[in-house]
């Protein structure tokens, strides 16, 4: 008997630092997603295309769900929303390691009962293996969900295992994209996400919090480099200040590194220049943050 081909969207979700986006890049076997140590690294919405021959899934990696403090946050929420709308199914990333989970919150708990969902136990490789009953036992009695997965997605031990489940959930349809496509966002977008995450990377406390990155110019030239500038927005001069560091020494070595970055993804040459740039209290700024792409 012939296995149906299935297509579909299979949202993301779950608490700051779950590893959503280690999952979705282990997953597509490439680096589409920020990963950080630190939470609340994801603030947009990134969609990846994993191709079988059985299967085109179309991953929607999301934030992770906050308690909306700015602006920025309740923007980040209606990401959310707008992926559980697409899903056909959900994969609920659960840091099994950690002592808070999302029925702690309540929320976006409402929304699951409408799709089938996968519950990932996510981190399996650093928790006692004695907690995995009694977790599993509390996410069926909540949700009864259509799987429960104990996963490492660092590790990719049992992806193997998540992938053929998502096989099941999938509706029967031919490829929404073509087979060779991993994502349909443009360059420019992980671009940015890229020197973001070099943010975080070589910035601590609120520095990374408190900026964001604006692609202003993306030229694609021929026998030259091509040319990238990109202007790294924090909330106060103070932050700028730190950015830039004494003589410009810090952002040239952030600067140096997203470049590198950027040429490993791009897979050809860049001319990366950094800019930084003040504007005051952009996370409550409704405009601000419709210039910056969370419309």
């Amino acid at each position: 008997m012939t296995t149906p081909f299935k297509c579909g969207y299979a949202a993301i979700i779950g608490l700051p630092n779950a590893g959503k986006s280690t999952l979705m890049n282990n997953l597509l076997d490439i680096h589409l997603g920020i990963v950080s140590a630190r939470p609340q690294t994801t603030r947009r919405n990134a969609l990846g295309i994993m191709n079988r021959e059985d299967m085109q899934c179309i991953f929607l990696d999301t934030p992770g769900i906050v308690k909306p403090k700015y602006e920025l946050h309740d923007r980040m929420n209606k990401q959310i929303e707008a992926a559980l709308k697409d899903a056909d199914v959900v994969v609920l990333m659960v840091d099994a390691h950690s002592r808070e989970h999302p029925v702690d919150l309540g929320w976006p708990l409402q929304f699951l009962k409408k799709h089938p969902v996968i519950v990932v136990l996510n981190k399996i490789d650093l928790m006692d293996k004695r907690r995995l009953l009694p977790l599993t036992d509390l996410y069926e009695k909540e949700l009864a969900p259509a799987a429960i997965i104990p996963v490492s997605a660092e590790k990719r031990d049992g992806l193997e295992v998540l992938t053929n489940e998502l096989h099941k959930w999938l509706p029967e349809g031919p490829p929404l994209y073509p087979p060779d496509s991993l994502t349909d966002q443009p360059e420019r977008f992980f671009v940015g996400e890229i020197i973001r995450e070099q943010i975080f990377h070589s910035y601590h406390d609120e520095i990374p919090y408190s900026a964001d990155v604006v692609i202003d110019t993306f030229k694609e030239r021929e026998n030259v480099k091509d040319y990238i500038r990109a202007i790294i927005f924090v909330e106060r001069e103070s932050q700028k200040g730190i950015l830039i560091g004494k003589g410009g020494v810090k952002l040239k070595k952030t600067g140096q590194r997203a470049r590198q970055a950027v040429e490993y993804f791009l897979q050809r040459p860049v001319y990366l220049e950094l800019k930084v740039k003040v504007q005051h209290n952009w996370r409550k700024d409704k405009n601000a943050l419709n210039r910056f792409g969370y419309g």
